[in-house]
């Protein structure tokens, strides 16, 4: 457990820090957006460039891994709005819920920490998990909320509008090219690669910091005070039913023979028991939704995760990368 606590804390203490820089002033609100852009655009698609570099294009792009985490994700957002539809929250609100149950922060969290505690080779089934998210995950709570405002039809063009905003994401874009660089064997000229790599290392630190920010920001732009029972269960359902379907899906699939491999079920089941990615609270707030809601899930499941990731972790056997 200690070996366990040595890489989750200091993740879990930048993202507080984060916070708390907002929070009390010390960083500006309106700096958050840069400091998201700068991750966004420049140091986490380098990260992802390296990783996907130096993995096999088969371990970016497993049929095994994709279809364990993807019909995982399809049951979970199912059961979030099966179990949260009601008068108080319509479909739009329980679809941006259901996200937020199945959108693990893999991207600013989970691809730096998961490596940190598994060693490199975790990096193919992480990767694998962001795709899956970006491309169907994303696009159908998206269609299913638009749905709510304008019936099927605007739920179709919901869903490609959502599609367009994952491919204009620079993060497919950054495993894409990592993937040819994988594929074809290229490595890049020595003062490119320094540029890459010096990018690529200020993506850790800065991602979770953050992280921290934008939850800071996302609760003072919030249009709604939220009832515990409204957000919590949702938490609740992100780090401990997800991870758990996960689990035993792969466990099934494996025994099948169809299945990832032990190793690669330990990181997509702690991949899903990673908290709710940060950024549906700014989706929810642009098409509509409740943002107070959505805000109070990520906060809540980013606070009990540092608890429930790290004893789950122990629970595994994860054995932190020397």
């Amino acid at each position: 457990m200690q070996a366990i606590l040595a890489v989750t804390l200091p993740f879990f203490a930048l993202v507080l820090c984060g916070y708390l820089a907002a929070q009390r002033g010390v960083l500006a609100e309106s700096a958050i957006p840069g400091l998201n852009g700068f991750v966004l655009f420049f140091a986490l698609p380098c990260m992802l460039f390296r990783f996907g570099m130096n993995t096999p294009v088969l371990e970016l792009l497993n049929p095994g891994v994709l279809g364990v985490y993807l019909v995982a994700a399809l049951l979970i957002v199912a059961f979030t709005i099966a179990v949260t539809l009601s008068a108080r929250v319509q479909l739009k609100d329980a679809a941006f819920g259901a996200l937020v149950a199945a959108f693990p922060n893999t991207g600013f969290m989970g691809v730096p920490l998961l490596v940190a505690l598994l060693g490199p080779a975790a990096a193919g089934p992480v990767i694998c998990t962001v795709l899956a998210d970006l491309f169907v995950t994303s696009s159908l709570c998206i269609a299913l909320a638009r749905a709510h405002d304008a019936g099927a039809g605007n739920a179709k063009r919901a869903a490609l509008q959502a599609l367009r905003g994952a491919l204009s994401n620079p993060l497919p874009w950054a495993i894409a090219l990592g993937a040819v660089a994988s594929a074809t064997a290229l490595r890049l000229p020595g003062p490119v690669d320094s540029v890459v790599k010096m990018l690529a290392d200020a993506a850790t630190p800065v991602a979770l910091f953050t992280i921290g920010a934008v939850l800071w920001r996302a609760g003072q732009h919030a249009h709604t005070r939220t009832p515990v029972a409204l957000f919590l269960p949702v938490a609740l359902i992100k780090l401990i039913v997800h991870p758990a379907l996960v689990f035993a899906l792969g466990a099934a699939a494996h025994a099948l023979g169809v299945g990832p491999t032990p190793f690669q079920l330990l990181v997509l089941t702690l991949a899903a028991a990673l908290p709710s990615a940060s950024n549906v609270s700014l989706l929810a707030e642009r098409y509509g939704a409740d943002n107070g809601r959505v805000a109070r899930i990520i906060l809540a499941s980013t606070s009990l995760a540092f608890v429930s990731f790290t004893a789950l972790a122990w629970l595994l056997g994860a054995r932190p990368a020397a």
